[in-house]
């Protein structure tokens, strides 16, 4: 496995639409690895292609590392990811994102998604979703439609942030 580099904002690669997967092969199961390995060193909860540079439909997400009590990995692979269902009822949380280091916002979402997807295997899987991985998931799929959270907020709250990002990159603290 190898670390990729993580994309930070203002890069147009991350408003970029990117391309569904015609199967899961060893490529792309590589993919998955080394974006898992980026994730888990940046460290994040999820990633999406886009973030690394890459333009087809994959990311990955583990949200026990947000957990209180930090548990075993438990890896979520997804290539062309799409949401099928979502409720009516919405959830606000705070969302932070790889691409907008140090940064976060409180964004609403629908509460429940249910996504279907190819795992690791290639095999179509369904999952229902709450809570942080539902958000988790909406971010993540977001980004393969080059939509990033701060899309989100008025554009008062978007530009301070991309300003601050800008900022810190002039510092070299990114």
């Amino acid at each position: 496995m190898s670390k990729l580099e993580i994309i930070i904002v203002p890069d147009p690669v991350l408003k970029e639409t990117a391309y569904a997967v015609d199967r899961v092969d060893d490529a792309v199961r590589t993919q998955m690895d080394n974006m898992l390995e980026t994730m888990y060193e940046a460290p994040g909860i999820g990633l999406a292609a886009n973030q690394v540079n890459m333009l087809n439909r994959v990311l990955v997400i583990d949200i026990t590392r947000r957990a209180e009590e930090e548990g075993e990995p438990n890896p979520i692979c997804m290539a062309n990811p799409e949401v099928i269902w979502e409720s009516e009822q919405f959830s606000v949380m705070e969302e932070g994102c790889l691409s907008i280091p140090q940064q976060y916002a409180e964004v609403q979402r629908p509460a429940i998604v249910r996504v279907k997807y190819l795992d690791y295997e290639g095999k179509e899987v369904e999952l229902e979703a709450d809570g942080l991985l539902s958000h988790c998931v909406q971010h993540e799929i977001d980004h393969l439609n080059g939509v990033l959270f701060v899309d989100y907020l008025s554009s008062l709250k978007r530009n301070m942030i991309l300003r601050k990002v800008e900022k810190l990159k002039k510092q070299e603290v990114l």
